[in-house]
């Protein structure tokens, strides 16, 4: 990292292309949107609940109501919760571009603020989530003026169909693991099983590690980094237990209407069969902030009204996109500061 700062005039001058086209692929997938239908949003940053996934950090802080008494508040890490109340309020195809807060992330891929673009499709199946990926892989590039997305010498064509791949079939390949032999109905998993077949394979866990450490430890190590080479992969069929929020796959109760996209390694997308059975949800959110206060001694407040607008929120698929990772990609830039016009403080590590 540069020990010039970010706003002298001559580091400015070597962002400033890039720069300028983040506000070009912005501008193309906002006209995008657009032509498809989607009524972009401003959802409030401001929840009573980051959100409830055990390896999610928010940020907390204290608001003050005219009473002068605190109350406990959170800056999101996702816009997903107050979307989907405006699902359940009625909307139908609606689209954002979040500033997003993510404690604990600080590197070349994170940075503690970045941008999300999240959008959703009522009434129609994910898979079609899918489609808009590979139409803004295609748009980033060409607003780019790049014809191949690149990080650390890695090649991805925006233009090529995208690979399709369960995470069982990438396991199985770049791991030599059966992950479904560990999966039972209803998110039971199996950690001892899973562990044992991670050191028959010569992958080292630890014996306190979870199941769902283990599963997150090899997607890591072993199978991302062989992702979204030559073409993108959509990463499909998460386990259930690895989906909170989404819905079971009708085939395989297993496995979840879930799939993450990856280009260069990078991870650029997280899309769902949204759940709708708040109890369900409810059931998912405690087993995951237990998950969290076993590993890191804290958990977080569930947002009660999030579960009580699940019971009007029709049948839906949504999807959230790292937009900095995607310029980073379509740019060729080697860090997530290099294409964010005012990078967070290098105080934070």
């Amino acid at each position: 990292m540069s020990s010039t700062p970010w706003w002298h005039p001559d580091r400015h001058a070597d962002r400033r292309p890039a720069l300028l086209a983040r506000a070009r692929i912005q501008a193309a997938l906002r006209r995008w949107l657009e032509g498809e239908g989607f009524l972009e949003v401003d959802p409030v940053a401001l929840q009573v609940s980051p959100g409830n996934e055990a390896h999610l950090h928010g940020f907390a802080t204290t608001a003050i109501g005219n009473d002068g008494a605190p109350v406990e508040m959170f800056l999101h890490t996702s816009p997903e919760f107050a979307m989907k109340k405006l699902l359940a309020a009625g909307e139908r195809r609606i689209a954002a571009f979040a500033h997003v807060w993510r404690n604990r992330e600080r590197g070349a891929l994170h940075s503690p603020e970045f941008t999300m673009l999240e959008w959703y499709r009522v009434g129609e199946d994910y898979t079609v989530l899918m489609q808009d990926c590979a139409a803004m892989l295609r748009l980033a590039a060409e607003a780019a003026g790049s014809t191949l997305l690149r990080y650390k010498g890695i090649e991805c064509d925006p233009f090529a169909e995208p690979e399709r791949l369960s995470v069982a079939e990438a396991f199985e390949r770049y791991a030599g693991l059966d992950l479904l032999a560990t999966c039972g109905c209803g998110g039971i998993t199996d950690a001892e099983g899973l562990r044992d077949q991670c050191r028959a394979a010569g992958i080292e866990v630890g014996d306190a590690d979870t199941w769902s450490l283990i599963v997150s430890k090899v997607l890591v190590a072993q199978v991302e980094p062989h992702l979204g080479h030559g073409r993108a992969t959509i990463l499909d069929r998460y386990p259930l237990a690895e989906a909170a929020l989404a819905r079971p796959a009708p085939d395989d109760p297993r496995v979840a209407e879930r799939f993450e996209l990856y280009a260069c390694g990078v991870e650029l997308a997280n899309g769902f069969g949204e759940l709708t059975d708040a109890d369900v949800q409810r059931a998912r959110f405690m087993a995951e902030m237990d998950e969290k206060q076993q590993l890191y001694g804290e958990r977080y407040p569930i947002d009660e009204d999030f579960l009580a607008a699940l019971a009007h929120m029709p049948a839906a698929s949504g999807i959230a996109l790292g937009f900095d990772r995607l310029v980073m990609l379509a740019t060729s830039a080697p860090r997530i500061d290099d294409v964010i016009w005012t990078p967070v403080s290098d105080q934070i590590a």
